[in-house]
């Protein structure tokens, strides 16, 4: 793809697809030239607009977010006590019934690996 010349802006799958398996071999290079990391650079660039346009992920509430996490790896609500404080806390942010706390959030952030704007609420009508 890159020998064929300047990449361009992926108009659909197919080039999608030669375009990550670019990617994943650029970036498997132990030690990447220069030009090679710029190439991964552009390459991201563009694999992430055509994705963020065709592929976006909808904006999920955080209640929706711990319910899912505790499904994908098989928890119950006792095992999120360390973070809530109580199962009945839980068991109250779960049903609508309580936001978290920031540091419920920091807590969550931490256990899941993940970052701590997943577990805030998106205000509505908000930009990105």
């Amino acid at each position: 793809m890159i020998a064929n010349g300047a990449p361009r802006v992926i108009h659909n799958d197919a080039e999608l697809e030669a375009y990550t398996d670019a990617l994943f071999q650029l970036t498997a290079l132990e030690s990447p030239s220069r030009d090679e990391v710029e190439a991964i650079e552009l390459l991201t660039l563009l694999v992430e607009r055509y994705e963020q346009e065709h592929y976006a992920v909808p904006a999920a509430d955080p209640a929706s977010v711990v319910r899912f996490l505790i499904e994908q790896q098989n928890l119950t609500q006792r095992d999120l006590i360390p973070q809530f404080g109580s199962e009945s806390a839980v068991s109250m942010f779960l049903a609508g019934h309580r936001n978290l706390t920031l540091e419920q959030v920091r807590k969550l952030s931490t256990r899941f690996k993940l970052p701590a704007d997943v577990f805030i609420p998106k205000a509505v009508g908000a930009r990105a």
